[in-house]
């Protein structure tokens, strides 16, 4: 049997929303698990459309971002690929929805930056898609080919839900399970908006070590802001900024920790013949006493007996030094 389109309608223009009309399915049934399946996805949007040239001045950006700042050069090469043998693919566009005579890029915003900077017209293909459709559709062709890092994903995904939609639609733009989904966005909600924008895309970071720094962050906020603020931070790269903060962090909590050994490190007293050892590890509600000796066993067990008198001696001490 063949496997049901998953977007199955999406490729056909129509001037009416496609919000009624569209939907996904079950959970299950809407996951996309192949990236090259993603593309065909992408590509069916294209597909026997009729490619039109457009200024890229009249091309607005998606309503939804997707993207930290820009990889320079991938940005250059790209536009050096363009000049040599001009635009490959086209990229699509919809009618602006609230302003007449504009269009709003669902996919291939590079390719609009490109032509607006040799001066030239950017091939396009105009689809009239609803809000949710356009997400979908950006979702789907970044996953498959934009090579968005983690913490860009989860953005997305943060941002999509700030806008309103289900965690089904997030995970179908995603191509990603409810379980990833609410990872991502658990990740951006504990890591402060102002963190992610300084530290940038960071492509070589993968999700466990987002989840760390996102574990840390809202404790350690002010060693990552000092570690930020640093002369030398903004002139690092990306992968090499979330490091600095990332360790800063730990660092710092390692420091705190050991601060706090420290200050409840074993104390040991030592009899004058060396024969007998009391090691006492103290803490604010709570004292560990040992002892290392043969006569540890008749030691302990003379002390016991006369526990009852130590503390009361201990007791009246404190009232006479008035504590």
């Amino acid at each position: 049997m063949a496997r049901k389109n998953l977007l199955a309608g999406l490729t056909e223009s129509t001037e009416e929303p496609l919000t009624g009309s569209y939907r996904i399915g079950g959970a299950s049934k809407s996951m996309i698990r192949s990236v090259n399946e993603l593309a065909r996805q992408a590509d069916a949007f294209l597909q026997g459309e009729q490619v039109v040239d457009l200024d890229p001045d009249i091309v607005d950006g998606s309503f939804v971002s997707d993207r930290l700042g820009s990889n320079d050069e991938e940005y250059r090469e790209l536009l050096e690929a363009i000049k040599q043998r001009g635009q490959d693919s086209p990229i699509l566009v919809r009618p602006h929805p609230h302003v007449d005579g504009r269009y709003m890029v669902v996919f291939g915003h590079r390719r609009v930056k490109v032509a607006r900077e040799l001066g030239q017209k950017v091939r396009a293909v105009v689809k009239a898609l609803d809000d949710k459709t356009h997400v979908i559709a950006q979702g789907q062709e970044n996953t498959a080919r934009a090579n968005l890092s983690f913490i860009e994903k989860a953005l997305f995904a943060k941002n999509l839900e700030t806008l309103g939609y289900d965690r089904e639609t997030i995970s179908s733009a995603l191509a990603a399970n409810a379980a990833a989904v609410s990872k991502m966005i658990s990740v951006t909600s504990r890591i402060a908006q102002d963190i992610i924008n300084k530290i940038g895309a960071a492509p070589g970071v993968g999700r466990e070590r987002w989840v760390e720094l996102s574990l840390l962050a809202e404790r350690k906020a002010p060693e990552i802001a000092e570690v930020m603020a640093s002369e030398n931070f903004a002139s690092l790269n990306s992968d090499e900024r979330f490091n600095r903060a990332f360790n800063a962090a730990n660092l710092k909590g390692k420091a705190v920790r050991k601060e706090r050994i420290s200050a409840t490190a074993a104390k040991t007293w030592i009899s004058k013949d060396n024969a007998f050892r009391v090691i006492m590890n103290q803490k604010p509600k709570q004292v560990d006493i040992s002892f290392k000796s043969e006569k540890a066993g008749p030691f302990g067990d003379w002390l016991s007996e006369r526990l009852e008198g130590l503390f009361e001696e201990f007791r009246q001490s404190k009232t006479r030094n008035g504590d």
